[in-house]
């Protein structure tokens, strides 16, 4: 069995979705907008949602990880719900990971060496998401 996480975006799942895909250097992903969903006689959908992201799938080093944005007139909290692991023992790649999830966002923790990992950090990117990142 594998869990992975699924998160939805207020309306950038797009934009997030491709900036994760240059910083962990993922093949294409899967990405389907509510347009492409097959018609709903009973839902008019307006113009503005259609190019929101219904489903979106990235493969980071055999992880699926699941996005999409929520629609207009659902409710949305941003990323306090949710905070996604690396684990890596290739000290060079945690550093460019935190530097690159860092631009633009929040650090809690500088990454730094602790008593369970050589480097070891915590934060939250520029999409809300909270990120914590460790060298095996």
């Amino acid at each position: 069995m594998k869990i992975g996480p699924y998160i939805n975006f207020p309306g950038n799942c797009l934009e997030a979705v491709m900036f994760y895909k240059e910083v962990f250097r993922t093949e294409e992903p899967q990405i389907m907008t509510f347009g492409e969903m097959p018609a709903d006689p009973s839902y008019l959908m307006p113009d503005s949602v259609k190019a929101l992201v219904a489903n979106a799938q990235l493969n980071i080093n055999g992880n699926t990880i699941m996005l999409s944005d929520v629609p207009p007139g659902m409710p949305f909290t941003g990323g306090n719900n949710i905070t996604l692991v690396i684990t890596d023992d290739d000290l060079e790649e945690i550093k460019r990971l935190f530097n690159r999830l860092s631009e633009e966002g929040s650090v809690e923790m500088q990454l730094q060496e602790t008593f369970w990992s050589k480097a070891y950090g915590s934060l939250t990117d520029k999409f809300g998401i909270g990120w914590q990142i460790s060298a095996e």
